[in-house]
């Protein structure tokens, strides 16, 4: 779990690697972006603001227009595309512009979007990867197939938060199963508790509770937690690393594939399901 990310990519020519990231402008996606361009790929970036020192193009993962719009300006062969951007703990039930609930419109609805139409992209580099951030949150949380927008039952922000990482992990399933005839292989990884802009919605009582935050409000090193070169290592390693070249709908734990992943992310009847509903969601 103390692997960084520059550990990685040392010794890694990415020159010429195509690669876009989402939620590139702060965190984990800030420095994942960081460590590859620093090794020579050609990094882009999808925010909803622009990112300096980088190729920059708006995306607003729980607007369509913007992911089609983000998706339809993309030219060429994508090498790797890393859904990293997401909401967490909403403290009441938001909805997109399209009437979903936010946690689902951004951590999954919005990268399935992008993921599908950059899928021709991801296709012609002949080896392309996807790289889905996922969360331990999952385990406790499966997707509720019958309501999973909160709907008709009472919201609960980290329930939904850890169903939308629960559809993330079925997403990497799924496209790994579907895709695997194009040479695209689909992963999902799990980067640990990193204190980012993740956590804004967490309030300092639920901090305390958890035992990383004092009296005071100063933050306390807990042992499970990782710097964001650490948590970054995992999602760098499936992006880039030779050493998983043809592993495939995996869930990774750090930088290694992991049996802590919850029956009920790995269905492939819910992964095959969980397609179809996102499919006809942005086709609505």
């Amino acid at each position: 779990m103390r692997t960084t990310a520059e550990d990685v990519v040392r010794g890694l020519d990415l020159t010429g690697r195509r690669i876009v990231i989402t939620g590139g402008g702060s965190g984990l996606g800030a420095e994942t972006a960081r460590v590859l361009a620093g090794a020579g790929a050609e990094v882009t970036v999808g925010a909803r603001t622009p990112v300096a020192g980088f190729r920059s193009v708006p995306l607003d993962l729980a607007d369509l227009d913007s992911v089609r719009a983000f998706a339809a300006a993309w030219d060429g062969p994508l090498d790797v595309l890393i859904a990293n951007a997401g909401v967490m703990a909403i403290p009441s039930r938001q909805l997109s512009r399209a009437g979903w609930e936010m946690h689902l419109a951004v951590n999954h609805l919005g990268h399935f979007a992008l993921a599908t139409a950059l899928h021709p992209a991801l296709r012609a580099s002949g080896a392309g990867r996807l790289v889905v951030l996922s969360s331990g949150a999952h385990r406790d949380h499966p997707l509720d197939r019958e309501d999973p927008q909160f709907a008709r039952r009472p919201y609960d922000r980290w329930a939904a938060y850890g169903a939308s990482k629960s559809a993330d992990v079925l997403l990497a399933v799924e496209a790994a199963r579907r895709w695997a005839g194009d040479g695209i292989v689909a992963n999902a990884a799990n980067p640990g508790w990193v204190t980012t802009g993740l956590q804004r919605h967490v309030d300092d009582d639920t901090m305390r509770a958890m035992g990383a935050m004092d009296a005071d409000g100063a933050l306390i090193p807990q042992p499970y937690s990782r710097t964001l070169a650490e948590g970054t290592a995992g999602p760098v390693l499936l992006a880039v690393s030779p050493l998983v070249h043809g592993v495939t709908g995996r869930y990774f734990d750090d930088t290694a594939p992991s049996d802590a992943v919850a029956a009920h992310a790995t269905d492939p009847d819910t992964a095959a399901w969980l397609w179809d509903y996102a499919s006809a969601a942005i086709s609505g």
